[in-house]
């Protein structure tokens, strides 16, 4: 496969993935799905890192834009030289996409360990913290948090999401950094003048 249709591929599946990250941070805002609860001591501090928003989210938006251009046609000409120059700036931005992704993993898997901070006997705080992660796998527990209502699953489901996501563009940005260096390298199968 031309790395330069590789780089379309891998850019076209970055923009949803970052989209998809955005959201679901947006959604951990709003636990339940109710703005009541959208209050900076009362919304999980990992939720307030906004590693969806921006790690998986910005971060990954540039690379999968920069990948989509340098897969065609752009500002720097047709041919060897300007695939060549599109490619080298997907390097970068690739190297840039992984740190947000790896940022992103990183988040939510403390956010899906620690578990979400939640009113429980009278006391707002991280009660599945001390439990390594265990309260995942036994749903009973998840009804002792009282305040927000459902809030363990939402968290659950959504950081999940998170880690899901942000776990796959870490792949794609590792494939484009490769794909990208060898197109730099060796150029592109493309010739001067190809429609894209």
């Amino acid at each position: 496969m031309c790395t330069g249709k590789c780089a379309r591929f891998v850019g076209l599946s970055l923009i949803p993935l970052s989209l998809i990250c955005i959201v679901a941070n947006a959604l951990l805002l709003v636990p339940n799905g109710k703005t009541s609860w959208t209050k900076m001591d009362l919304i999980s501090k990992h939720v307030w890192y906004m590693a969806g928003f921006i790690g998986g989210g910005l971060m990954v938006l540039c690379p999968g834009i920069a990948a989509v251009r340098a897969g065609g046609k752009g500002c720097c000409g047709a041919g060897c030289c300007g695939n060549r120059c599109r490619m080298l700036r997907s390097v970068f931005c690739s190297a840039f996409g992984m740190l947000g992704a790896i940022y992103c993993v990183s988040v939510s898997g403390v956010g899906l360990q620690n578990g979400p901070k939640c009113l429980k006997d009278g006391t707002w705080d991280y009660h599945f913290k001390d439990t390594s992660g265990s309260y995942l796998l036994n749903r009973t527990q998840w009804s002792l948090c009282e305040q927000p209502p459902n809030v363990v699953c939402w968290n659950v489901t959504l950081f999940s999401l998170l880690l899901a996501a942000s776990c796959l563009e870490l792949l794609l940005c590792g494939v484009q950094l490769v794909n990208a260096t060898i197109g730099v390298l060796c150029g592109d199968c493309r010739k001067k003048g190809t429609p894209q």
